[in-house]
């Protein structure tokens, strides 16, 4: 690892979604409908919006109005501009900024509250969780059928039920099964973190290491775990508990009858007194009970699946003029020319295209659009991106295929597909639209993803910083903290635009977005695409037949493969592969990284006198280029190998070189990278030191490092300087000052390099009792 990339090992703020409660966009519109002495269905009739959406603003169950919405609830109040404005300012405050939330659940329960039937499967995964719970059989029940039939929503009522009885947490992992299944491995990942495992240690463990791992800790404690929407039984396998009071759900389309000493459970289509059931829960039972034999028929008509029949009540409720008689009709109508879907079943595909023909022109485009979304979901900037219209107009047509029921929103401000949903509309846009006009909007979704995350990307790097005034983006990037969110937030979409720029040939494009990384990717180490991320930039740079760039990105991929991946033969490799285009390209900065990034990966192999020839190599190739920032990280790592061999002296003098060139007058490096290279050079000196057995100078360094490190906030440099203050102030007979500072040192937790807790631990407990 390189000081530079070592610099950026810090914990990262936590972005969250704050909502003002102060004055609730529906006790707002309690208040001026009660003014104008209206009831609710006096307002639903004046407004065009209907009684069941008004009670549910008001109430609070319906937090997001659209602006449409609120619009059409202005005029019916008849309310001044004053008040129309304070209405929406209300509306605007009920919506959550467009952040990332963190938490330590995977993904938080999503139970719908008009759950219906499902008695006797609703038994069997309660008693499975209060089997697991007392320690005694199966710990994995599978839920499969065809789709639409309610798999995840009874493993979530279920999870609901049960959470009580897993007090270390219950966690969902949706695997998207259906179509571009997740990668177990992150997945993986998902969980640790969830389970509150620190990235560093994640970074010590390979795939199998992080598997067994993630066994262990369900094995120890009492977690409940929904694995949704899985594809078969590889994507699973490393997720599952063998001993232990552990649960885990999995919900998949197929019995995965490969998994052994799971308790399987199948779900069909619901009876037909519960699909009339679930139909009279959304309708209201006045209402259902007045059409009975009508509601009835839809039931049969929708294949009594979950799924067909809320679409069907939802758009029932939306259209409160429409009989449920009418319904029959329309149903019964398409039923007869409509192919099936996903799963043969006809009904299903009825239920949709009925509220899909209802759609304005404009929605039933952006339906269609919304299919190319490459990730599992999306903000309202995806749409304004694929109809080339600004954000507000996406969002008030996106509300249009939210209260049709074809699009899911959350209270993250996200917006979500259901698989077969996704996939009808993709069927509607091979239908509907000219394959030149898709794949004019598809590059236009890519480029926007792309330049987001260059413009996202350069606030890490010198010299970019903020966006340029002229740049006019559908997201707010006005500070590191938003491109940092945005960046981690929609890395599956930019990632697979990346992709597709590269199966375009728009090389140009793949080489900008993964330069503009340089200085960000540190900071998500265990992402896990960056090796492909730089895979794809180098083999961009060789079709453009440029040398240089081609060394840019090998070295780039070169320390992904070894940081990342721990390959480091494959990033010796690809090191000198870089340095045989930087030698082409009569490019020196770049054979000197080419040198450098081969350090690290050499010194894990044991190869200590290559570390030390390409280190010292690349340092006088730096000094001659006057590549300033290269030249620091170069002699921080040549001087550690002089140490490795026992010259301390000289290392100690390389260090004090690095000091005096950040302090000269007009240091052409300052800021962050300044202090944190500083702060690195303070607690190499004292290395060096305490290889002398200077311990008093020692000491002082180690001080000097903590306080730069604690400054600038970099907690594992911190900690990792505590550790040797300690270590040095045992050696001066301080016994109480080393115990202060090595509690100070095992108090940063997962913050600190594991080693280093370690270390500090023992000698802790080798110290004499106070």
């Amino acid at each position: 690892m390189t000081w530079k990339h070592a610099l950026f090992f810090r914990q990262g703020e936590k972005q969250g979604v704050v909502v003002s409660e102060e004055k609730p966009f529906g006790t707002v519109l309690r208040g001026l409908r009660q003014r104008g002495r209206l009831t609710i269905e006096e307002l639903a009739e004046a407004s065009g919006v209907s009684v069941r959406a008004i009670g549910d603003m008001e109430r609070g169950r319906s937090r997001v109005p659209q602006r449409r919405t609120v619009a059409a609830l202005a005029e019916g109040l008849g309310l001044s501009e004053v008040e129309r404005e304070a209405l929406l300012v209300a509306a605007r405050a009920a919506r959550p900024a467009n952040a990332v939330a963190v938490t330590r659940r995977a993904v938080p329960s999503r139970v719908v509250r008009d759950f219906t039937g499902r008695g006797p499967e609703l038994a069997r995964l309660t008693e499975a969780a209060e089997r697991a719970g007392a320690g005694g059989g199966v710990a994995v029940s599978v839920v499969s059928g065809p789709p639409g039939c309610g798999k995840t929503t009874l493993a979530l009522k279920a999870a609901a039920e049960s959470a009580g009885d897993f007090p270390d947490g219950c966690f969902v992992v949706d695997l998207h099964g259906v179509e571009g299944p997740s990668d177990p491995a992150e997945a993986l990942l998902k969980l640790l973190k969830a389970l509150g495992v620190s990235d560093r240690r994640l970074g010590q463990e390979d795939a199998q290491g992080r598997a067994g791992l993630l066994r262990a800790l369900l094995g120890e404690r009492r977690c409940l775990v929904v694995l949704d929407d899985a594809r078969d039984e590889g994507q699973v396998r490393p997720l599952l508990p063998a001993v232990g009071r552990s649960l885990v759900v999995v919900t998949s389309r197929r019995p995965l009858s490969g998994l052994e000493d799971v308790d399987r459970l199948t779900l069909s289509e619901m009876t037909q007194t519960e699909a009339v059931g679930l139909l009279r829960r959304i309708l209201g039972a006045e209402r259902a009970d007045a059409e009975a034999g009508a509601v009835a028929r839809v039931a049969e008509l929708c294949g009594r699946l979950p799924l067909a029949l809320r679409v069907a009540g939802n758009w029932l409720t939306v259209r409160s003029g429409w009989t449920v008689e009418y319904l029959v009709t329309r149903l019964a109508d398409e039923e007869r020319r409509l192919g099936a879907l996903a799963a043969g079943d006809v009904r299903v595909d009825a239920a949709f295209e009925l509220s899909y023909r209802q759609l304005t022109g404009q929605a039933a485009r952006m339906l269609r659009l919304l299919s190319l979304v490459p990730g599992p979901d999306m903000t309202t900037a995806y749409g304004a991106a694929l109809t080339a219209t600004d954000v507000f107009d996406a969002e008030d047509v996106m509300g249009e295929l939210v209260e049709a029921g074809l699009l899911q929103a959350a209270f993250t401000g996200r917006y979500q597909f259901h698989d077969l949903l996704r996939l009808f509309a993709r069927t509607r846009l091979t239908r509907e639209e000219e394959p030149g006009d898709r794949e004019v909007a598809e590059g236009r979704l890519r480029t926007w993803l792309l330049e987001t995350a260059v413009v996202a990307g350069r606030w890490y790097k010198p010299k970019y910083g903020a966006p340029p005034p002229s740049w006019q983006g559908l997201v707010p990037l006005e500070t590191v903290e938003q491109a940092r969110a945005w960046l981690q937030s929609e890395a599956p979409a930019w990632l697979a635009a990346l992709r597709g720029a590269a199966r375009h040939g728009e090389h140009t494009r793949v080489v900008e977005t993964a330069e503009a990384m340089e200085w960000y990717y540190p900071l998500s180490l265990y992402w896990g695409h960056w090796p492909e991320v730089f895979r794809l930039a180098s083999e961009a740079a060789a079709a453009l037949d440029d040398p240089r760039l081609r060394a840019i990105h090998l070295n780039h991929y070169s320390w992904a493969l070894s940081t990342c991946e721990h390959r480091y033969r494959d990033a010796i490799e690809r090191a000198d592969e870089a340095l045989d285009c930087a030698h082409r390209a009569q490019d020196v900065p770049q054979q000197a990284w080419a040198l450098v990034y081969a350090v690290y990966p050499h010194r894990q192999l044991g190869e200590t006198r290559k570390a030390f020839d390409k280190a010292h190599a690349a340092a006088d190739l730096f000094e001659a280029a006057a590549e300033h920032e290269g030249w620091i990280e170069t002699i921080g790592l040549y001087g550690g190998t002089l140490r490795d061999f026992g010259r301390a002296e000289e290392a100690l003098t390389q260090h004090e070189r690095i000091i005096a060139f950040l302090d000269a007058p007009g240091c052409p490096v300052n800021g962050h990278a300044a202090d944190s290279y500083r702060a690195a050079a303070m607690e190499a000196l004292g290395r060096d030191y305490a290889a002398l057995e200077r311990w008093r100078e020692a000491a002082e360094h180690y001080r000097a490092a903590v306080d730069q490190a604690h400054r600038i906030g970099i907690p594992h440099r911190e900690a990792e300087a505590l550790l040797h203050w300690g270590e040095a102030l045992i050696e001066l007979g301080d016994t109480a000052q080393a115990r202060s500072r090595l509690r100070q040192a095992v108090a940063f937790g997962d913050a600190a390099y594991g080693n280093h807790l370690k270390s500090a631990q023992e000698l802790l407990d080798s110290l004499p009792a106070e």
